[in-house]
């Protein structure tokens, strides 16, 4: 069966990216079996250095090495026109040309939408921007703390009123908004088969956020107005919400039909007379009296070591999962079994590490990283050899 590493045969892409949101969509190509060819300029993507800039020793940079694995880099100086021009030669053997640059760096190179489809009608031109391709704010820094989280609003609706917006993991909105560039560029590469026409495709941080709380936007486009965010302990749906348990642990609890769900959780706690309680009676009163209700299934859950009341929970189908930390996922056998982890291979020598698996696989194979994330220009010379033979 075809799996991952064989999708993408014979499709080169030309990654011109830095950071995490254009190379996190070279990478996923690359996993799937195209060649990615990422172009830096001297001094390298900086990405690479982001422990140096933090004040750290130098050395291996994992996330670099988890969004940059299984390509080629090439290191060309687009301030030369020389070497501008050998980018061009090179985009004329691509299908997919990747930038996350600002579009006034795009354009000072001649590399905007319009004069890329000019010279390359053939190819698919996929653009990650902070907020867009137009508008008043079209060359603002963004990254994904400004475009994805913040200007999004995605904090505001994460956290209670009057709470400050909280730190965020690094590089969350990028991985997402480059999952939204590979669908577009699938899209267009599908198209480009059937009528050999190229296309641009757009995304940005700011629309992928705007995405991402969709339910929310459109209860607010619709009613003017949304259900006010409040404090765990005054969830408007006590049976799907968070708990903690005696080892210091949380749960969530997936109880999403109330009528349906009670009887099983009063069985699971032990607590068969709560259904004899007047202000539990129904889903009605249960949700007019839901902050006595918190409090007295916090009272329960405390009882038990997180694992004990999962097992409970399981015996009388009350639907949860464990709210867990990033070393407990990477011990997790659900997820292991589910392929989010790979081996990236070392380069140089080096040894392998653990990465993340890119979301997608095919015919049930595992996704594989192709190779290690090169160093700056390790392929210069191959590749500029093999433009040499193409225009001979």
């Amino acid at each position: 069966m075809t799996g991952p590493a064989t999708m993408l045969d014979g499709i080169r892409v030309v990654e011109l990216g830095v950071w995490v949101a254009g190379p996190a969509a070279g990478a996923m190509l690359a996993d799937w079996g195209a060649d990615v060819i990422k172009v830096e300029p001297p001094a390298g993507d900086p990405q690479r250095g982001v422990f140096r800039a933090l004040g750290l020793k130098d050395g291996r940079v994992p996330p670099f090495e988890q969004d940059n694995r299984g390509k080629r880099s090439l290191v060309l100086d687009l301030r030369s026109e020389a070497e501008l021009e050998t980018f061009h030669k090179l985009l004329e053997t691509a299908d997919i040309f990747i930038s996350n640059m600002r579009p006034t760096a795009l354009e000072k190179y001649g590399l905007d939408g319009a004069s890329v489809r000019s010279r390359h009608p053939h190819l698919i031109f996929g653009r990650i921007t902070g907020y867009g391709s137009e508008g008043p704010d079209v060359n603002r820094a963004g990254y994904d703390v400004g475009g994805f989280w913040s200007r999004a609003g995605v904090p505001t609706r994460i956290v209670t009123p009057d709470t400050p917006p909280p730190n965020i993991p690094p590089g969350f909105g990028d991985h997402m908004t480059a999952v939204s560039l590979v669908s577009g560029l699938m899209a267009a590469l599908f198209r480009r088969e059937r009528s050999g026409e190229g296309a641009v495709v757009d995304t940005s941080l700011l629309r992928t956020g705007i995405y991402g709380l969709s339910a929310d936007f459109s209860m607010q486009m619709f009613f003017g107005k949304l259900m006010p965010r409040t404090t765990r302990e005054e969830a408007e749906a006590p049976l799907v919400n968070c708990y903690k348990t005696r080892d210091g642990k949380w749960i969530w609890m997936l109880a999403v039909e109330s009528t349906r769900h009670w009887p099983n959780l009063l069985k699971a706690l032990d607590r068969e007379d709560w259904g004899k309680s007047a202000e539990f009676s129904s889903a009605k009163e249960r949700y007019r009296n839901k902050i006595a209700l918190v409090a007295a299934i916090d009272a329960e859950t405390v009882k038990y070591d997180r694992e004990e009341l999962g097992r409970r929970f399981d015996a009388h189908d009350v639907w949860w999962a464990p709210v867990q930390t990033v070393d407990e996922v990477v011990a997790d056998p659900q997820a292991v079994a589910a392929g989010a982890f790979i081996d990236i291979p070392g380069g140089h020598g080096e040894d392998n590490i653990r990465g993340v698996a890119n979301p997608v696989s095919f015919n049930d194979n595992p996704v594989q990283a192709r190779g290690s994330a090169p160093g700056i220009g390790e392929h210069s010379d191959a590749l500029r050899n093999e433009l040499d033979q193409t225009r001979e």
